[in-house]
């Protein structure tokens, strides 16, 4: 099931557990949002609303609160020693869904735990002699054993 949001005056195609960079929005980090700006929810039968959709909604966590590189806006007036140059970093939110409702549902207050990933078990016999690999020492060339002719027409 996926969903067309408008945020912030842009829209955004989400499906649960993306992860998206918008405008910035009122919330803590770990906080949920609600979006009730919904124009399309898709899936199985795909309902397109006139301008939204009647009853759904989009709820997110807040992830963080970032800000975008510097724009630099320099003028310059040619020949009359006028000059301006301004910086300026736009502030998003980073938001990760976590559902797409529809017929009047709310959130859940909390935020799903997401499950760590877990390190693959070992083979059985391998658990009870693992030990941390040594790392191997690389060789040096050997010097070497034949010298060199002399270079013709030189004598020492």
């Amino acid at each position: 099931m996926f969903a067309v949001i408008k945020t912030g005056g842009k829209q955004y195609r989400v499906v649960p557990e993306d992860v998206i960079r918008i405008d910035r929005v009122n919330g803590q980090p770990g906080e949920i949002v609600e979006f009730g700006e919904v124009l399309v929810v898709g899936g199985d039968t795909p309902e397109i609303g006139t301008p939204t959709v009647a009853g759904a909604t989009v709820a997110g966590e807040v992830l963080q609160h970032t800000r975008g590189d510097k724009v630099i806006a320099f003028k310059k007036r040619r020949r009359k020693n006028s000059r301006r140059k301004r910086g300026y970093r736009h502030q998003f939110s980073v938001i990760r869904i976590t559902e797409i409702l529809t017929g009047g549902a709310k959130p859940s207050k909390q935020a799903k735990p997401r499950p760590k990933k877990e390190p693959k078990p070992a083979p059985e016999g391998e658990a009870a002699e693992a030990k941390p690999a040594e790392k191997k020492k690389a060789k040096k060339p050997a010097a070497r054993a034949t010298k060199k002719p002399a270079a013709k027409g030189k004598k020492k």
